[in-house]
């Protein structure tokens, strides 16, 4: 009897423990959990760019990526897919095997390619933040959007006939994340544009009075339509949807309904629902406002060794960069200056600013050789620099506050203010890699205290 009471003891005890099939990530979380079979058809053959994260449960590197691989999945929801394969599932194995995994956790950046089902396949070799991962996908998001002058217009507009076309003005010039997945999300739908506001016949042309502003041109002659909202994916896809459906994504067969919805049934119900489109637009646009949370602030990435600063800013082909130097003891101008550039980090992110950010401590290897150079002697300083175009700028406000910096960046990004010379020297010479070299790369083997070995 008591050797009964004892087994049922232990057989409630393991059914109490965790199933190790469940892995790290569950339905609940942001990450998207795929597997050998459903990789092709869910990351290869999709139209966006993935991050895709091969782990074992057992793995502790593993479980101390999982909040900032999460944080970073909320980040790039709508602009990215962020996946993870368990390569402790015996039905995963072998496919681990085959792109290459040879210890835990590798993760790699997957973007289409020119064929298709034939993706680029990238290791990814940054900080495992979930700044600098969103930072690292979001630049490997592919561009279907057209850089339009003004005597590029009209050939826009007549290219394939009656084809529904939208165009963002701004006052920008470069082509954010959120643009980006909204022309690959209606490919061969919609063709998009992107105008500045320098080409003032094209501004004049649609009566364009401010920056920025969407319009979609439905196409059969019928009058170009302004968006009027925030500028947010779900918002704007379905203002978008009134000329064309996007692209159908393929989800997990797992999904809450149980059921697949084709392609012609989301016709159905759209046509169905499109009359009371017109009329219930401001109102949904509303409602998603007050019911959507704030997005979630995306610290800026951490620069931690002279290597790192060099590739990301100082190589002779590096665009502007924004560099926080910060000594690692915490104070409240230290938290100030950081949450700040955090917060306009996060906006870049989601369409509104382009220029990469980086908190750099002033101990770190050529830190203090940098300001040295820039005859810098404040414990605390933050500059722009370009080294591609041989400037750096200071930020001389003092206080750090969000709207003193940010009306900072508007002018670095408007060529306002003064900008002093880069010193030659700080300049670094560094051949790029080839892109045949990034094509399906082995992961290569990686120190123990970064990667647990299979």
């Amino acid at each position: 009897m008591h050797q009964q009471t004892l087994l049922a003891t232990l057989a409630a005890s393991l059914a109490a423990l965790p199933l190790v099939q469940a892995g790290l990530y569950p339905k609940s979380s942001p990450v998207l959990q795929v597997d050998a079979k459903s990789y092709d058809r869910l990351i290869a053959k999709s139209n966006h760019t993935s991050i895709v994260e091969f782990y074992a449960p057992w793995c502790g590197h593993c479980q101390n990526l999982k909040p900032a691989y999460e944080k970073a999945a909320k980040s790039l929801d709508g602009l990215a897919k962020v996946a993870a394969v368990d390569c402790d599932d015996d039905a995963n194995k072998s496919f681990c095997g085959s792109m290459g995994v040879k210890g835990f956790p590798t993760l790699k950046i997957v973007r289409p390619g020119k064929k298709p089902g034939r993706p680029v396949v990238e290791d990814y070799q940054g900080q495992r933040t979930a700044g600098a991962i969103v930072d690292a996908v979001v630049a490997k998001i592919n561009n279907h959007v057209v850089k339009l002058t003004d005597k590029e217009m009209d050939g826009f507009l007549e290219k394939e006939g009656d084809k529904p076309k939208a165009i963002l003005f701004t006052d920008k010039g470069t082509t954010s994340a959120l643009l980006r997945s909204i022309a690959i999300d209606f490919l061969d739908v919609i063709s998009v544009g992107q105008v500045r506001n320098k080409e003032t016949a094209s501004v004049g042309k649609f009566g364009i009075s401010s920056f920025p502003t969407f319009v979609l041109i439905p196409g059969g002659g019928k009058e170009p339509i302004p968006y009027i909202g925030e500028l947010n994916k779900k918002d704007m896809v379905e203002f978008l949807k009134q000329a064309g459906e996007p692209n159908p994504e393929p989800s997990p067969s797992s999904a809450k309904s149980g059921k697949k919805s084709s392609p012609s049934s989301k016709a159905k119900a759209a046509s169905k629902e499109a009359p009371k489109a017109a009329e219930s637009s401001a109102a949904s646009s509303e409602a998603s406002a007050a019911a959507a949370p704030e997005s979630t602030l995306i610290d800026i990435p951490a620069i931690a060794s002279k290597a790192e600063l060099e590739e990301h800013c100082l190589q002779s082909k590096s665009q502007t960069c924004v560099l926080a130097f910060v000594p690692a003891s915490a104070s409240e101008t230290r938290s100030k200056v950081l949450s700040s550039v955090s917060q306009l980090h996060t906006k870049y992110v989601h369409g509104k600013r382009h220029f990469p950010f980086f908190s750099v401590d002033s101990n770190v290897g050529g830190a203090a050789a940098l300001k040295e150079a820039l005859g810098l002697s404040g414990e605390i300083e933050l500059i722009a620099l370009n080294a591609r175009r041989g400037w750096w700028r200071r930020y001389e406000g003092g206080d750090f506050s969000l709207h003193g910096v940010e009306s900072w960046i508007d002018s670095v990004r408007m060529g306002e203010g003064e900008k002093k010379k880069l010193p030659k020297e700080v300049v670094v010479e560094k051949p790029e890699a080839t892109e045949e070299a990034k094509v399906e790369t082995e992961a290569p083997a990686a120190k123990e205290s970064e990667r647990d070995e299979l």
